[in-house]
């Protein structure tokens, strides 16, 4: 196995206490009903759920699994996420992957491409959901 880290950024012209409080505070409960396609449902294992310490395992539907590098190339990953307000009222999400593979070398470009956007699809999924909402989570 080796590690390896993936970084990317994705620009929201939704707020970041709208995006934090959507994506991190109750993406346990919003992200499942959003994305149900892949997403089944989010536990959270350690902290409060919000803060600092918070541990969430994500549990995928076999729709993600069949066409995924999860299980087959990645064995496990670990994303660290920082959300930034840029001046027009929006916001910036700085992402790092840390993953772990299941082979003897780091992911392909294109297998790193694909888990990161994977990932950015999430957080894309929870920023219309917002565009769409303008009241939720205000």
């Amino acid at each position: 196995m080796v590690s390896g880290t993936i970084v990317g950024e994705f620009p929201s012209a939704v707020s970041v206490d709208r995006l934090w409080k959507a994506t991190f505070c109750d993406g346990h409960n919003l992200l499942p009903k959003i994305l149900s396609v892949i997403i089944s449902s989010i536990d959270i294992l350690e902290g409060d759920g919000a803060g600092v310490g918070t541990v969430k395992k994500f549990n995928f539907t076999d729709a993600i699994k069949d066409c995924g590098a999860l299980g087959v190339k990645v064995k496990s990953y670990g994303v660290e996420v920082c959300l930034a307000s840029t001046s027009e009222g929006g916001s910036l999400a700085k992402m790092k992957i840390e993953y772990e593979s299941m082979g003897e070398s780091l992911l392909s470009e294109e297998d790193a491409t694909e888990l990161q956007q994977g990932i950015f699809a999430m957080v894309k999924a929870v920023d219309a959901h917002l565009v769409e909402n303008p009241t939720a989570y205000a």
